[in-house]
């Protein structure tokens, strides 16, 4: 970009060497750099090869007329958006001047010509020109601003977002960039270049207020990256929308900036405001995290007769967590197990959980059945929760005889492996949260060496295939079982989760009986 602070370079266009001398030297003592030509055809090769910013043209030239050549450089795309400034001593009636401009001149002046009338006549094409330049750059790199807002809103994670950042930045200002923020654990980031790399690298620390500012600073306080080897200054954009919240920072070339540096601060305000948003959500995630893990048990019950494994994995660090648990207690002589999912993915639904996980237990310990249990867990919610649902599958393991007695409230068939054979259980029962019939009981003996296994939806369900081919496939995982139920567990987490970062909660709990 044409620092409009600087001088412009011109291409004097006349055959007659007097009065091109002339011309050349009033340009030049008025501080321009002033190239020549004689000819049309010479004017327009060496065009080509100078970076000018002003044409002073002729109309009566040897080759060709000065409006020829005028309407060519208008014309052509290789010319660009360059301005003429007719001079002529011989076309100088009505007819003539109206000709030149009509054709594309942007200013006519007939001889004889005062210096001063020259001077000023090209310094006001050029404000012209270099006003309307800076416009057109500015409605350019806010359409590109657009464009880099979406994709940095649309990024799944922190360093994704920086990434996006870096990229849509160096596309805006054509340069090198560098994006800088800390992630809520406080590391400090930069992401350089295009395509971008992400860099832990610490922050010139200068102090900034809640707002946004445009500072500068030397390049050496930023050789994250390589700066142009002539670049002097960075101009530094740091925004920050909360005094609890460090800054985010855009360093760019000094001299890619317009007055105002009005792209720059519009840029580090979106980032600044996607990073915030980007922060709070992995705080909230890391707290419900950390409440699920809470409330999950540390130690499961030791029960001879009985061998148990158990598996939970949050959902992936861009998704929202939710509310799967699992429960294992000794309640008199049986064992209480018991696995549920509560809708929605947020901090609440975790919560809800913990309710709900402490309602069953409480209720199991009174001595009710797993039928009686949902029922009450159902009012329980219903009156205190009463926007929420959840699913549960409850039952109660006797070890002596493998005596069971089930109940499920709308959760997904348990699955029994014995001797070989997978079969799926088939309980019946509405969903915890709504008016609905007491759920009905089911019992059955699991046989010694026989094993129950309890899932949440997170294990088998996926967007893009049909539930029924979820539960085809763990049945096949599960036609063997290892010896070790958590090294079981794991595996079908493996085998069914697939590659990536799982978009919801997996809880398992196998449960085998012993000879």
């Amino acid at each position: 970009m044409t620092d409009p602070r600087s001088p412009a370079t011109l291409l004097v266009v006349d055959d007659s060497a007097t009065k091109r001398y002339l011309l050349v030297s009033w340009l030049s003592r008025a501080g321009f750099t002033v190239h020549e030509a004689e000819t049309g055809g010479e004017a327009l090769t060496r065009l080509l090869e100078l970076p000018v910013d002003l044409v002073v043209l002729d109309v009566k030239l040897p080759d060709m007329n000065g409006f020829e050549v005028c309407e060519q450089i208008k014309t052509d795309s290789r010319y660009g958006v360059l301005p003429v400034i007719h001079v002529s001593a011989h076309a100088v009636d009505v007819v003539d001047r109206a000709q030149g401009l009509n054709r594309g001149a942007d200013a006519y002046l007939v001889e004889p010509i005062e210096p001063d009338e020259l001077i000023a006549t090209v310094q006001a094409v050029l404000r012209y020109y270099r006003a309307r330049k800076r416009a057109e750059l500015l409605a350019e790199r806010m359409v590109k601003l657009a464009e880099a807002t979406l994709a940095i809103n649309s990024a799944p994670t922190l360093p994704a977002l920086l990434a996006a950042a870096a990229e849509g930045a160096q596309e805006i200002f054509g340069s090198p960039v560098v994006v800088a923020a800390e992630t809520s654990e406080g590391e400090s980031l930069a992401a350089v270049g295009r395509p971008a790399t992400i860099r832990r690298w610490p922050v010139p620390g200068q102090p900034v207020t809640v707002g946004s500012l445009v500072r500068s600073d030397e390049p050496a306080d930023w050789d994250v990256t390589e700066w142009p080897e002539d670049e002097t200054v960075v101009a530094v954009a740091a925004a920050r929308l909360r005094v609890d919240r460090p800054p985010v920072y855009v360093a760019v070339p000094g001299r890619s900036q317009t007055p105002g540096f009005p792209v720059l601060r519009q840029l580090s305000q979106a980032v600044a405001a996607a990073v915030e948003a980007q922060r709070s959500y992995d705080e909230e995630h890391r707290i419900a995290v950390t409440l699920q893990r809470s409330l999950l048990q540390s130690r499961l019950p030791d029960v001879p007769g009985l061998q148990v494994g158990v598996l939970y994995e949050p959902a992936g660090a861009q998704t929202e967590v939710g509310g799967d648990f699992y429960e294992l207690t000794v309640v008199g002589d049986h064992l209480l197990v018991a696995i549920g999912d509560v809708a929605g993915h947020s901090l609440h639904a975790a919560t809800v959980m913990a309710e709900i996980r402490h309602a069953v237990r409480a209720y199991a310990i009174e001595g009710h059945s797993p039928g009686e249990v949902l029922e009450l867990v159902n009012r329980f919610m219903r009156a205190v929760l009463p926007t929420d649902s959840a699913t549960l599958c409850l039952l109660t393991l006797e070890p002596s005889t493998g005596h069971i007695r089930m109940a499920t409230a709308g959760h997904l068939p348990p699955l029994v492996h014995v001797d070989g054979e997978v079969r799926f259980l088939e309980p019946r029962g509405a969903l915890l949260g709504i008016a609905a019939p007491r759920r009905a009981e089911l019992e059955f003996d699991l046989p010694p060496g026989g094993t129950l296994v309890l899932y949440t939806d997170g294990l088998i369900e996926r967007r893009d295939t049909d539930i029924d081919e979820g539960l085809n496939a763990l049945a096949a995982c599960a036609a063997e079982v290892e010896p070790d139920l958590d090294a079981f567990c794991r595996r079908l987490h493996t085998q069914l989760s697939g590659p990536g970062d799982q978009a919801d909660d997996i809880a398992v709990v196998a449960v085998r009986r012993t000879a």
